[in-house]
C-alpha cells in the first residue's frame, strides 16, 4: 500500500489546491511534496537490497484482459522514485520566487506531474506504465504552454507531437507483445514477468524493438529525435526546465532499461551498434553546439543532450559498468542539470538577460552564488569526489568494454564539457566587468535552500557512489540476466 500512497497522496493534494489561493496554494504544495519526500524516505530506509520486487500491490484491474494494476519497487526503481521526490520539492521552492498567474493551478499541475513520473518508475503492468507514460505528459504540456516564452505555443506542440507518437508506437508494440503472451492457448497478460517469460524470434524481436524503444528514444532524446529539447527547455518556465530535464528524460532511460533490453535482448544485439553510434554521435554534437552558444539556458540544454548520448551508450554496452554508471548518472544528471537552470534564473532574475556577452564579472558582489554555481558546474564537468564522475567513468568503462574506439570518441564529453561550462562560468561570473557587476546582489536565504541540498548530494554521490550502488546493484544484476539468456 506504501507504493499506491506515493501515487494517491500528490493528487490528492493537487485537488485540494482548486480551493486555496496564493501564499496557501505554495504551502500546501510545498508541504504535499515534503510528505511525498518523507514516505519514499521511509520506504528507502525499510527496503531490503536484493532482486525481488518490494512494497508490492497486485490489483485487478481489467480481469477479463487480463491487466492488473500491478505496482512495485525494486532498487532501481527506487532510486528514481527518491530522485523525483527530492528534486520535486526543490523545484517548488525555487518556483516561489515567481508569481506566475493562477499559481493554485500551476502547483497542481507540477504535483499531477510527479504523480505520473512515480508512475512510471512504479509499474510493472505494460498498460499501466503506458497509462502514466500519458499523465506525465499532459501537465508539463500545460506548464510549458501557458507559463511559456513568447514562443511557447508552436515549441510545445512541436514537444507534444513528438512525444505523442512515440507514444503510440510504444502503444502498438505493447499490444503486439500483450497478444503474443496469449500464443498456445495461454491466458494473455500484459504483466511484465509474462513480458519477460517471451520466447520471440529474433525477426520479431527486430522490429518490436523499434517500436517499444522510438517513444523512449523521443524522451531521453537521442541524435536526432532532438530538436524538441532545446527549444522546450528554453521557452519552458524555469521550474517546467527543471522537471524536463531533472526527472522526465530519466523516463526514457528508465524504460529502455525496464521494458526494452530485458524483455527484446535479440532485437537490442541487431541494433545495439547503430544506438551506440547514434548515442555518440549526439555526445560530440550536443558538445559542438552547446560551445557555440550564447543562451545559457541552450548551452545547459545542449549540455544535457550530450550527457544522455553518454548514458545512453553506457546503457547499450549491455555491461554491469555500463548499467550501473547509467544508473548512478540519471542521479547525478538529476542533481546537476536542476542546480544549474535555477543558477541561471537567479542571474537572469538579477540581471534581465541570460546571454552570456552581456555578463561578466559578477562574482564581485556574489561570493556565495560564485561558489555554488562552480561546485554544480564541477560534478557536470565530473571532477573527481563530485557526482559527475563516478557515474561517467562507469559510462565510459562500459563503452570502452563494448569498443574501444567508439569509447575514445565518447570519452571527448569530458573534454568538451570542460570547456563549455568553464568558458561559461569564466565569461559570467570571472570576465570583464558589465553594468551588473556592482548593483547584483548575493544568494537569499531562500534560493540558498534550494542550492545546499543540491549540493550535498554532488559530494554525497561523489564521495559515497556505495549508499546508491548497493541498492541497484541486484536489480542490475538480474536485468543481466535476462539480457543475456
Amino acid at each position: 500500500m506504501l507504493t499506491a500512497l506515493l501515487l494517491i497522496w500528490p493528487v490528492a493534494a493537487a485537488l485540494l489546491l482548486h480551493f486555496v489561493r496564493g501564499n496557501a496554494a505554495r504551502a500546501l504544495a510545498f508541504g504535499a511534496s515534503l510528505v511525498e519526500l518523507a514516505l519514499a524516505l521511509y520506504m528507502a530506509f525499510t527496503f531490503v537490497p536484493n532482486s525481488q520486487v518490494q512494497f508490492e500491490l497486485n490489483y485487478p484491474w481489467l480481469i477479463d484482459a487480463g491487466i492488473n494494476f500491478h505496482i512495485g519497487v525494486d532498487g532501481l526503481s527506487l532510486l528514481l522514485v527518491l530522485l523525483t521526490t527530492f528534486l520535486v520539492p526543490l523545484i517548488l521552492l525555487a518556483s516561489f520566487r515567481h508569481n506566475y498567474d493562477n499559481p493554485s493551478a500551476f502547483y497542481a499541475l507540477v504535483l499531477f506531474m510527479q504523480t505520473g513520473l512515480l508512475g512510471v518508475f512504479v509499474a510493472l503492468d505494460a498498460f499501466v506504465f503506458y497509462f502514466f507514460w500519458e499523465v506525465a505528459l499532459i501537465p508539463i504540456y500545460f506548464l510549458a504552454g501557458v507559463w511559456g516564452g513568447e514562443r511557447r505555443v508552436q515549441v510545445t506542440l512541436k514537444f507534444f507531437i513528438y512525444t505523442v507518437v512515440g507514444s503510440l508506437f510504444m502503444l502498438a508494440g505493447f499490444v503486439y507483445l500483450y497478444y503474443m503472451t496469449g500464443a498456445n492457448g495461454a491466458i494473455r497478460s500484459s504483466d511484465i514477468q509474462a513480458f519477460y517469460n517471451l520466447n520471440l524470434s529474433a525477426q520479431e524481436q527486430s522490429w518490436v524493438f523499434w517500436l517499444v524503444f522510438l517513444a523512449f528514444a523521443v524522451k531521453m532524446p537521442i541524435f536526432p529525435l532532438h530538436s524538441w529539447q532545446p527549444d522546450t527547455y528554453t521557452e519552458a518556465p524555469t521550474p517546467a526546465t527543471m522537471l524536463l530535464s531533472g526527472i522526465m528524460l530519466k523516463m526514457g532511460i528508465y524504460g529502455t532499461m525496464r521494458w526494452v533490453l530485458p524483455i527484446l535482448p535479440k532485437g537490442v544485439s541487431i541494433w545495439a551498434d547503430y544506438i551506440m553510434i547514434l548515442a555518440v554521435i549526439g555526445i560530440i554534437y550536443g558538445a559542438i553546439i552547446a560551445i557555440r552558444q550564447r543562451d545559457m539556458k541552450r548551452l545547459v540544454a545542449f549540455s544535457s543532450l550530450s550527457h544522455v548520448g553518454l548514458m545512453i551508450a553506457g546503457m547499450f554496452s549491455l555491461t554491469a559498468v555500463g548499467l550501473q554508471g547509467t544508473t548512478i548518472q540519471m542521479l547525478a544528471h538529476g542533481v546537476n542539470v536542476v542546480g544549474m537552470f535555477f543558477i541561471i534564473d537567479i542571474i537572469q532574475r538579477r540581471t534581465g538577460t541570460r546571454m552570456i556577452p552581456e555578463l561578466g564579472g559578477l562574482t564581485r558582489n556574489t561570493p556565495l552564488l560564485s561558489v555554488t554555481f562552480l561546485v554544480i558546474l564541477l560534478g557536470t564537468v565530473a571532477l573527481p569526489l563530485t557526482n559527475g564522475f563516478v557515474g561517467e567513468f562507469l559510462l565510459l568503462m562500459g563503452v570502452f568494454q563494448y569498443n574501444a574506439w567508439l569509447g575514445a570518441v565518447a570519452g571527448l564529453t569530458i573534454i568538451f564539457g570542460a570547456v563549455y561550462l568553464l568558458r561559461m562560468f569564466q565569461r559570467v561570473m570571472l570576465g570583464p566587468d558589465s553594468s551588473f557587476s556592482d548593483a547584483i546582489k548575493d544568494l537569499t536565504a531562500s534560493e540558498l535552500a534550494v542550492l545546499v541540498p543540491l549540493i550535498l548530494m554532488v559530494f554525497w554521490i561523489g564521495l559515497f557512489p556505495g549508499t546508491f550502488m548497493h541498492l541497484s546493484e541486484p536489480a542490475i544484476n538480474k536485468l543481466l540476466v535476462l539480457i543475456n539468456r
